[in-house]
């Protein structure tokens, strides 16, 4: 097809030459839907002048960047909430328990402590072999239980009897605190799981829509200048 060749323009139906202008079957599809939206019967044959081209260029750039920006605050706001949310609370679980300590929990704090300590093992030993010598052999003429010391196995007995349960409230408290820490971390786990699933969803739209569109912008700025660039070149060569 000839350059001189002239063709209607599907907007204001001026005779215009072929180089001056692409047929809509020649546009991308957005631009070419929005002519449509404004032309319904318009055709893939049908043909824009770069005048005018130029518009639905530049509205089309705006819309792109109007979607980018308006996804990207929504994510911004939803990652905002996310990080300013306290819909939980973080127990300090050392100070919670520490307020909550009555006086019996204390002592079987401290007897599971020393209990569970070389001092009680040394002291322990001592206090066997001690009673065995003075009791076998009759130290300072004491002897009041004779071999096989049957009084240190009943007294031995009723110290395993007592400190077993003391201890068992210790641990108890132990499985409170691990409880409490469980549930701290829970939450806060749950938390960074939200934020790190709205930080993915922005990455998502800066990969798969917001890189492209800028790509796609910075090539329809090009053809952009390049019709304004044309529409200057004409002027100039008008008659004054």
């Amino acid at each position: 097809m000839s350059e001189n060749e002239t063709v209607t323009c599907i907007v204001d139906g001026k005779a215009y030459h072929v180089d001056e202008g692409l047929y809509l079957a020649d546009l991308s599809t957005a631009i070419r839907q929005r002519v449509k939206r404004d032309y319904p019967k318009a055709k893939v044959t049908d043909f824009i002048c770069g005048h005018h081209l130029l518009k639905y260029r530049l509205a089309n750039v705006d819309a792109m960047i109007n979607s980018d920006l308006k996804q990207s605050q929504k994510i911004n706001r939803k990652l905002t909430r996310a990080m300013q949310s306290d819909d939980y609370e973080i127990t300090d679980v050392n100070e919670t328990l520490t307020n909550s300590l009555t006086v019996g929990e204390r002592v079987a704090d401290n007897v599971a402590r020393f209990g569970g300590s070389w001092g009680f093992i040394g002291i322990f030993v001592f206090v066997l072999i001690a009673w065995m010598l003075v009791n076998g052999l009759q130290l300072f003429g004491v002897h009041f239980d004779h071999f096989p010391f049957i009084l240190l196995n009943l007294v031995l007995s009723c110290i395993s009897a007592i400190q077993a349960p003391i201890i068992m409230m210790s641990q108890n408290r132990s499985a409170d605190r691990d409880r409490m820490a469980a549930e701290n971390d829970y939450h806060v786990n749950l938390k960074s799981e939200h934020e790190l699933r709205i930080l993915h969803a922005k990455l998502d739209h800066l990969s798969q829509n917001q890189i492209p569109h800028t790509l796609e912008i910075e090539k329809l700025q090009i053809e952009i200048l390049s019709e304004i660039r044309s529409e200057l070149a004409e002027l100039r060569d008008q008659p004054k």
